[in-house]
């Protein structure tokens, strides 16, 4: 009331200051508007109060924060203290109340570290303003207006900062928050010596500071005082806190990050020349750490570094995610694929592993060999073993499909080659040679392969690739005999060598491999003979005569149960077969059973070679196993049938039986067989 009054007078010394005071009186009612208003008249006065603007400044600082606008109440207190900084003091002290007053510090000093992070407005200083001030205080004048821009475009630089900070300082000298804003203020004004200083004396009240030591430990190296910098950035590491670099990095310039960032790259490799223990590793890792924060949160040499770090340490899944970081930017990086490939091999997932090892020797082979060959031995074998076993299973499946991409074809050549440059085994060069023919490579296939193994190989495999390639230029039978050697030792690796071989060369192959085998066997000579037979029954694709006679062969090497399989296939085959062939072959199946105690089986396939060819039947069965002998494993079966009351087919064993041999004990169940079944028929 009494400021109406003063205002209603005449007078008007003093109406700018009765306006101030009567809207600090109606902000402390909680009449926000009619505050608003007071303070908004003295801002627009024609001829503006210093004194009295403050205060209409500040108070429409306090009113903008109840509002949510933050930004524009650091604005208010940033003009406040250029105008003048003691007044501004004054104001707070005498005109905010207590509760007001650490919301009011809190929002200051959120709102000067922004400012000096640039995270407000990035667009223009002068130009961001004017464009909120329209927004929301349509009121203003364009005279006050400019008035007061004029001091924010100074204010959002490190000046007007600085002088908020004084101001927060001043107000509660105590708060370290304060002080940091002001170091970082004077840092951004050029005055590093001051801003040293006011760090200096924050780190004697709290030596465990770590922003103070974060920014402390930059200037340092600033100055050039690189064991005072590592000194300070070893207590960081200490504490462990290397968040607080973050918003230290925002304020520091591009070239004091960048001299941040070299040093603590230089200091890194320098620990890792060093002592290779757990330690010392973690240090490392600390200061690669920074050194990538320096950079933005992107440093390739220092994410590859720090993550074979973490392998080190056996953090493997930390060293997959710093791998993933840098192939996220470029996904065909050498050193991140073979590297994050290596964490997979430690942790034993081979499809991870070799995926990036294979990309990463298709982009750059050169650089993926050496790293492969640093390796312990064990590593070694097992990496080689995995890529190996991965090509061979593509090359085989591309050539069973009949189906070869020329991109896959050019990735296994890759990775075959180095293969042999890692390890020269033997399988390596073979499989490097199956690549290269499987390439149409024929003359080059040769070359290495002799290069590798000589002109007359000793491996069975390698005078096998020697036969198949020089088999256009030589005669089939001189190549069924490396062929056939193969086929003794591997025929899963011979029916892949012979998908680089036509269809009537298989042909004749495989007339020349069973006429040979023939022969070995009329020798006795079954064992060299079975590799014969085996290639003629590849050769021709499983045809039944050859089976027959590598099942013959199978029989006098007592190897009954392959014999078996082989005689399987033939049967199932039956269809355009003769009566006559269809009853030899279950009289060899019969055979077999019997060897291998499957009597009731072996019973059946007799009963079914007599029902095809009787006379023929019966002549086979004379001459092994003997009549006398297959009759008594006939009455065998058929006892067990009566017993199990299966008389039907007890009956029809026992007839089959008395076919072969007049049995005694045969007749003797034939008539029990009668005698029940006239039993069953009265009852």
């Amino acid at each position: 009331d009494m400021c109406e009054q003063l205002l209603a007078a005449e007078q008007s010394t003093y109406h700018n200051t009765l306006l101030a005071l009567r809207g600090f009186c109606s902000l402390h009612a909680q009449d926000h508007h009619g505050a608003l208003q007071d303070f908004q008249r003295v801002i627009e006065h024609e001829s503006p109060h210093p004194s009295s603007c403050i205060k209409a400044l500040c108070g429409r600082g306090l009113i903008r924060i109840s509002g949510g606008s933050n930004y524009l109440t650091a604005l208010d207190y940033i003009t406040a203290c250029q105008l003048k900084l003691d007044e501004t003091i004054f104001t707070i002290k005498s005109y905010v109340p207590w509760n007001q007053r650490g919301l009011l510090l809190k929002v200051l000093q959120e709102e000067g570290q922004m400012m000096l992070q640039k995270k407000r407005y990035p667009g223009g200083s002068s130009v961001s303003f004017q464009k909120n001030q329209t927004e929301l205080c349509t009121s203003l004048t364009l005279k006050v207006f400019c008035f007061v821009g004029s001091f924010f475009s100074r204010s959002r630089d490190a000046p007007g900062v600085f002088q908020l900070a004084s101001l927060l300082v001043e107000l509660d000298s105590s708060d370290e928050a304060s002080r940091i804003l002001c170091a970082d203020a004077l840092y951004q004004m050029g005055r590093g010596e001051e801003a040293h200083e006011m760090l200096s004396l924050a780190l004697s009240r709290n030596p465990q500071r770590a922003p103070v030591l974060a920014r402390l430990a930059l200037l340092q190296l600033k100055r050039g005082s690189v064991y005072d910098g590592n000194q300070l950035l070893r207590r960081l590491i200490r504490i462990g806190d290397s968040s607080c670099l973050l918003p230290v990095l925002d304020i520091f310039q591009d070239e004091d990050r960048k001299l941040l960032q070299s040093h603590c790259r230089w200091r890194a490799l320098a620990i890792l020349k060093g002592k290779q223990e757990a330690a010392a590793i973690r240090e490392a890792i600390a200061h690669l750490s920074f050194a990538i924060l320096a950079a933005g949160g992107y440093a390739e040499d220092c994410l590859l570094t720090r993550a074979r770090c973490y392998g080190r340490l056996g953090q493997m899944k930390t060293a997959i995610f710093d791998f993933n970081a840098v192939l996220k930017e470029d996904p065909s990086n050498v050193q991140a694929l073979s590297g994050r490939g290596f964490v997979h091999l430690a942790l034993k997932q081979q499809k991870e592993a070799v995926q990036d090892l294979i990309s990463a020797l298709k982009v750059e082979a050169g650089a993926v060999i050496p790293a492969i060959l640093s390796l312990k031995p064990e590593a070694q074998g097992l990496v080689t073993g995995w890529l190996l076993q991965h090509g061979r299973a593509t090359l085989s499946e591309l050539m069973a499909t009949k189906d070869v991409p020329e991109e896959t074809l050019r990735d296994l050549l890759t990775m075959a080659k180095a293969l042999t440059k890692v390890c020269r085994a033997a399988q390596h060069h073979i499989f490097y040679t199956d690549v290269l023919m499987a390439n149409g490579e024929h003359q080059e296939a040769l070359k290495h392969l002799q290069e590798a193994f000589g002109h007359c190989p000793a491996e069975d495999t390698a005078r096998a690739r020697l036969a198949v390639l020089q088999l256009q230029g030589r005669n089939v039978a001189g190549a069924a005999a490396p062929l056939s050697a193969l086929a003794r030792r591997d025929e899963k690796d011979l029916a892949f060598l012979l998908n680089f071989v036509d269809t009537k060369k298989q042909q004749h192959l495989a007339q020349a491999a069973a006429q040979e085998g023939k022969v070995l066997m009329k020798g006795h000579n079954h064992q060299q003979a079975l590799g014969y037979h085996s290639l003629a029954v590849l050769a021709s694709r499983a045809n039944p005569r050859y089976l027959r006679h590598r099942a013959a062969c199978l029989m006098h090497l007592k190897k009954y149960e392959k014999a078996l399989k082989d005689m399987e296939k033939v049967i199932q085959g039956h269809g355009c077969n003769s009566p006559k062939t269809q009853a030899g072959d279950h009289c060899c199946q019969g055979f077999l059973l019997l060897a291998l105690a499957q009597e009731e089986a072996a019973v059946q396939h007799y009963m079914q070679a007599l029902q095809l060819d009787e006379p023929l039947a019966l002549g086979t069965i004379t001459e092994c196993p003997g009549r006398e002998s297959l009759t008594q494993t006939f009455h065998k079966i058929a006892q067990y049938n009566f017993e199990k009351q299966r008389y039907e087919e007890a009956w029809k064993i026992t007839d089959y039986g008395l076919k072969i041999d007049k049995s005694s004990e045969l007749q003797k169940l034939k008539a029990r067989l009668k005698r029940e079944a006239s039993s069953c028929s009265i009852h």
